[in-house]
């Protein structure tokens, strides 16, 4: 923890906050630090470390009693700084002590705004999860999704802000006060074309009959813009298919990024299981995409739950030779010994069902540089060097030999 402004402690008043304030004192002298207990620089301190993304010195202010609501002399607080720098740690934590998602800032625009015009899909996801006022309009006389056309460039993330602000409900039709430009003219006017198209397809959609049904076919298909029409309409983000499979799982199966993304930001579950024992997270191991890894992180799945084969993801990614994709979770906090209901860990796998070649003969180089036990056998006591020897895999077994020396 870093030096906190003011050097000798206040007098205190006898309030729960200050009292609060005391455990911060006390913590920070316990580390060579001292910190005035006045609420004031308590609140200070927390936009100050806001502004310098210390999650941890966030989250100690605030438990000795800073204020998440309290704006500092340019209107800027710590719930609204997390919303303008893509904070999704901290704006969380700024809504588990009660932040308050219409807070605004000096142009009298909300979080919302700050990130669309940012573009911050997650945290727009976010907000509009904590239901934020999506029309909301600013002292320029712009909406957020006015903000995420005017201001954005229409690279990916900014399409991925319109996308989920199409879901969330915002008028596609407002324009924008000063110069009464519509939000489609503004992004053909930008040259924005995937924005263009997105707003287009979105204000001419006539309302189904079946949402759900159209959100689970476009996590299929990949259309991104079908599937924020389709929550836009009052589709369940975890709606089931006939084998209880979700929007997410369908979409993470078919390594479809652009509706994961849309997913993931608007809260679906990456934890949710279907009629195999699948979830999203399970089944990149299958499919080895890399890419899906990546936004189904945002979400936080659960790394140690088991396929329909007591196997965590890197054993059928360690099977089917997926070798990007094995060098990348075993960066994350995983039981890269895990035992699945065979007896095997991922590194029996790769030399029992794995073809012996460079693909293989790389995963098993992966799993032994991160800790994978070379001596681990299987339920028949046969050692990982025994298969690769019996199935003629000399080149793992060199690597097995080597290592074992």
């Amino acid at each position: 923890m870093g030096q906190v402004k003011g050097c000798e402690v206040g007098l205190l008043r006898p309030c729960r906050r200050c009292r609060l304030g005391v455990v911060l004192v006390l913590v920070l002298v316990l580390t060579g630090c001292t910190a005035s207990a006045d609420p004031v620089d308590l609140d200070a301190e927390l936009i100050e470390s806001a502004w310098a993304g210390d999650i941890e010195r966030a989250r100690d202010l605030i438990e000795a009693g800073a204020d998440v609501n309290a704006r500092d002399t340019t209107e800027q607080s710590a719930h609204l700084i997390a919303a303008s720098e893509g904070d999704l740690a901290l704006l969380d934590l700024t809504f588990e002590h009660g932040a308050d998602v219409g807070v605004l800032d000096g142009y009298r625009g909300t979080g919302l705004i700050r990130a669309a015009e940012r573009g911050h899909a997650p945290i727009v996801g976010r907000l509009l999860r904590e239901g934020v006022a999506v029309n909301h309009v600013n002292r320029l006389g712009w909406t957020a999704l006015h903000e995420a056309i005017i201001l954005g460039d229409g690279s990916d993330r900014y399409v991925d802000t319109v996308r989920l602000l199409v879901a969330g409900g915002a008028d596609l039709e407002l324009a924008s006060a000063e110069d009464g430009v519509s939000p489609l003219q503004h992004a053909l006017n930008r040259g924005q074309d995937s924005v263009a198209e997105t707003l287009r397809v979105a204000s001419t959609a006539l309302r189904s009959s079946d949402p759900d049904l159209d959100l689970l076919a476009a996590a299929v298909s990949g259309d991104a813009d079908a599937a924020a029409i389709a929550v836009r309409h009052g589709a369940a983000i975890e709606t089931r298919d006939e084998r209880s499979r979700t929007p997410l799982l369908l979409a993470a199966a078919n390594d479809r990024l652009e509706v994961a993304r849309l997913l993931v930001a608007l809260g679906a579950d990456p934890d949710a299981v279907d009629d195999r024992r699948d979830t999203p997270w399970l089944v990149t191991g299958v499919t080895g995409s890399v890419a899906m890894v990546e936004v189904l992180l945002v979400a936080e799945p659960d790394l140690a739950l088991r396929n329909r084969f007591g196997g965590i993801s890197i054993i059928p990614a360690s099977e089917r030779g997926h070798v990007d994709y094995v060098r990348r979770v075993v960066e994350l906090d995983l039981d890269i010994d895990h035992v699945n209901d065979l007896g095997w860990t991922a590194l029996l796998e790769a030399v029992i069902l794995g073809d012996g070649g460079s693909r293989h003969q790389e995963i098993v180089r992966i799993l032994l540089d991160a800790g994978a036990d070379p001596n681990l056998a299987d339920r028949d006591g046969v050692t990982p060097i025994e298969h690769a020897r019996s199935k003629g895999h000399e080149e793992i077994e060199e690597i097995l030999a080597a290592w074992e020396a």
